[in-house]
């Protein structure tokens, strides 16, 4: 996706006061069947400088504008500054753009910078870069990684309703053969949030704010307790992996549970029809019908993993509506003011001719 983009132009930036006083530069994205705005300060261009160099081992080709030596004084009110910074800033990334080596512009993190849609390969692909190298971590693919695993833990589980599910049909090998897949993928986890788990320590040291870092810990303590869990369910064999038959039949229910369900005759249990105004009676699935309370328990939690991945994808696409529904009104104001102006034009023009009008009949 980023070698189709065309072009990369700042043609303006704007003065924001909503948390502080800042300001931001707009970044105009041309693609080959669209183009966007994205709008990023200053600092943002640091960060994003910084994590280019750290990911590929070497900086850009263009250096950024630095920053200026009086910015406490509230450098980023003066036109001349911010009009110097902002041409800087469209050469780097310009430069970032056009560079014989694509390692900066195919990084992650300058994808993310332009808003440019990055689908699961792709995000795979920067995870198993960053991970190659030294196990670190960056503060976004760290986040990633952090994801693929809840992805991994979730296949994990399915892996093991497989192997409960060949274990009941009678298929001894099938059943093994899933459960050491299950051990395969769960021992890499492992490994994985280990080094999730590392890599916090040198964010902390780098400077995350607490309540982040409170907020990553608490993430790589459920992935640990899942893996836990899991690794009790794949040691310990179930007994129908050895054949001793079906579900029911290893752990026949109780008579007195069964009349307390059915009725105190089983004979004489009749299925009641249905009631107006109450809904039926739920209806069992052919996902749900092979498992038992732990493996319902497992998919009902998979089914809200999935929702959760689905929540943050919706969460990153009205995050960037937000930035398209900004630089709409920032658009729609320009040609207000444009109109504004007009308006203003005309009538200057018409008091002009009213005058030459009077003078006209003066002279007639």
């Amino acid at each position: 996706m980023t070698s189709a983009i065309q072009a990369i132009h700042i043609p303006a930036y704007e003065e924001r006061t909503d948390p502080s006083p800042h300001t931001v530069y707009r970044i105009q994205i041309t693609a080959n069947v669209r183009e966007w705005p994205m709008w990023r300060r200053y600092t943002e261009f640091v960060d994003l400088h910084t994590e280019l160099t750290k990911s590929t081992g070497s900086p850009p080709p263009v250096a950024l504008p630095p920053k200026h030596s009086f910015s406490m004084f509230r450098s980023h009110s003066n036109p001349t500054i911010l009009e110097q910074r902002r041409i800087g800033l469209e050469t780097y990334l310009r430069a970032i753009l056009s560079a014989k080596e694509d390692k900066w512009r195919e990084c992650y993190a300058f994808k993310q910078f332009l808003g440019i849609p990055i689908g699961k390969n792709t995000a795979i692909e920067s995870r198993l870069a960053t991970t190659s190298s030294s196990k670190t971590f960056t503060l976004v693919s760290w986040l990633d990684e952090h994801t693929e695993l809840q992805s991994t833990v979730r296949d994990i589980r399915a892996d093991i309703n497989k192997r409960d599910t060949l274990s009941d049909r009678g298929d001894i090998p099938g059943s093994h053969q899933s459960n050491v897949q299950a051990k395969k993928k769960l021992i890499t986890a492992q490994t994985r949030v280990d080094a999730l788990d590392d890599s916090l320590k040198t964010h902390a040291m780098a400077g995350m704010s607490e309540g982040e870092l409170q907020r990553r810990t608490e993430m790589v303590a459920r992935l640990r307790d899942d893996c836990d869990k899991l690794t009790k369910m794949v040691t310990v064999a179930r007994h129908t992996s050895r054949g001793l038959g079906s579900t029911f039949e290893r752990n026949p229910a109780p008579d007195s549970d069964r009349n307390a369900l059915l009725g105190k005759g089983l004979g004489t249990f009749s299925k009641p029809g249905r009631v107006f105004g109450t809904p039926p009676p739920p209806q069992e699935t052919e996902e749900t019908r092979p498992l038992d309370a732990n493996g319902l328990l497992q998919l009902q939690q998979a089914k809200i993993d999935d929702q959760d991945t689905n929540l943050a994808q919706l969460s990153a696409i009205l995050q960037r509506q937000k930035h398209l529904g900004l630089a709409i009104n920032a658009e729609v104001n320009q040609h207000i003011e444009m109109l504004d102006q007009l308006d203003q034009d005309m009538d200057r023009f018409g008091n002009k001719l009213g005058a030459a009008k009077k003078q006209m009949n003066r002279l007639g």
